[in-house]
């Protein structure tokens, strides 16, 4: 199946760090110069620089999330204005933190979702399904690759978990939010989860208008796609049945797979010859699905997601190709840029290439929050090594003495909710709260504090 392996193929609110004295405050040397900042004040620089990316890095036509920003200007594939739809979704997110934060008014954020509306009205979708990426000036899709020219249902299942958050942070606001909101409700129904099936009991990833089902990529657990089978179901107009979570993503129950890794026991077979994947699978379906306490006869999200995180801290500590700099205040592989193009790094040997990504530590917060600080603290004191305008680079490798200044919306986006989640849980509260979202959990089966 089809994740972001695939990239294989391809090639102004600014914080300044500040010092604050109080009685949570510590002193911290690592990764350089000693710091002293409180955990509170460090998150908040972060969320707040990492927000910017969505904000003042936005595509100026659209509003939406660029797929890319590199600081030195140049792109090879000339795609600085390309926007993607998961990214969008992920920045959705983050810019509703921002507005609660007042890291902008109101009244700045509704003119910023209405222009993200108004340009998926009129963009460029298959059967109420995004593509991955558009030209952000015209709305005009851009391939991801050669056969992948129409809808991504991965993508926008990302983008539709922000826009159901949205519904809800507008939905009981003022006349103009209100309206808003049910513009958004629009946008959301028309999605065809159904069309995706292809007459089968699962979703597949692709559709081109161009290629039909060529793309051949059915979606199956487990991976980062949970979120786009739960989303199926709980469509009140184009929701799939029972049937196609089980069959489709649960295999009919071969999603099971008892192991152990590093001293962690997991309870699912992952989409991975090593038993586990790059971080991310722990991260961009739980942006708004809350896994704290959530069950279904597979997991135990919040379990299964810690352990999956501890996983790879603990490779990374043990380091078995000795990479410099790797340890417990430096952990964390995931997708990202590599030294070598782009890569889903992952605890094996075989996938990982000594690349640090600091969206994995810190988007893990919410499972690993003590160590997660520890990685926070450590990237902040290497300071502009890693750390820009829109908070800590893609990635770096300390074997290669490689630090890019260049940054990616799916990893931006990550880092800022999930620091907002984990300071308020907003996003979760938001999401999980959505009416159709509550059917559809109970629709298939889920357990969760959050059902009423």
């Amino acid at each position: 199946m089809k994740n972001l392996y695939i990239y294989l193929i391809l090639s102004g609110f600014v914080l300044t760090a500040f010092s604050c004295k109080n009685k949570n405050d510590e002193k911290d040397s690592q990764g350089g110069e000693e710091t002293t900042i409180s955990d509170e004040a460090l998150l908040d620089s972060v969320q707040r620089r990492t927000f910017n990316y969505f904000w003042d890095g936005a595509e100026p036509t659209s509003g939406m999330a660029r797929e890319r920003y590199h600081v030195d200007g140049v792109y090879p594939k000339n795609d600085k204005n390309v926007v993607t739809s998961g990214g969008s979704g992920f920045g959705i997110m983050a810019i509703i933190a921002g507005i609660d934060r007042g890291y902008v008014t109101r009244e700045q954020g509704l003119e910023r979702m209405t222009r993200i509306v108004s340009f998926l009205e009129k963009a460029d979708s298959f059967h109420g399904v995004y593509p991955h990426w558009w030209n952000g000036e015209t709305g005009e899709v851009k391939g991801f690759s050669d056969k992948d020219n129409g809808g991504d249902l991965v993508e926008t299942s990302f983008l539709m978990q922000g826009l159901l958050a949205l519904n809800q942070y507008y939905i009981n606001g003022t006349d103009a939010e209100k309206a808003l909101a049910a513009r958004v409700d629009k946008l959301w129904r028309n999605v065809d989860w159904n069309w995706h099936r292809n007459s089968q009991n699962v979703l597949y990833w692709h559709w081109s208008p161009d290629h039909s089902w060529e793309m051949n990529f059915p979606i199956r657990g487990y991976n980062e796609c949970l979120i786009t089978y739960i989303l199926a179901a709980c469509s009140p107009t184009h929701g799939v049945p029972v049937e196609v979570y089980d069959e489709g993503w649960g295999e009919g129950g071969k999603i099971v797979g008892p192991h152990e890794l590093e001293g962690y026991r997991l309870n699912m077979r992952y989409q991975s010859n090593s038993g586990i994947g790059p971080l991310f699978w722990a991260h961009y379906s739980f942006l708004g699905l809350n896994p704290n306490g959530l069950k279904d006869k597979y997991a135990d999200y919040f379990e299964e997601m810690k352990n999956y995180t501890l996983i790879n801290r603990a490779y990374c500590i043990r380091n078995p190709k000795g990479y410099k700099g790797y340890g417990e205040n430096a952990w964390g592989l995931t997708a990202s840029y590599s030294v070598q193009g782009y890569a889903a790094h992952e605890p094996s040997e075989n996938g990982d290439h000594g690349v640090i990504t600091p969206t994995a530590a810190l988007s893990s917060i919410v499972y690993t929050p003590q160590e997660s600080m520890k990685v926070m603290r450590y990237l902040y004191g290497m300071k502009d090594k890693v750390w820009g305008e829109y908070g800590f680079y893609d990635a770096y490798s300390e074997t290669d003495n490689w630090y890019p200044q260049r940054y990616l919306a799916i990893d931006q986006g990550t880092t800022a909710v999930m620091i907002e989640n984990y300071r308020s849980q907003l996003l979760w509260s938001l999401f999980m709260n959505h009416p159709d979202v509550q059917k559809g959990l109970k629709k298939l089966g889920f357990e969760s504090p959050s059902l009423k």
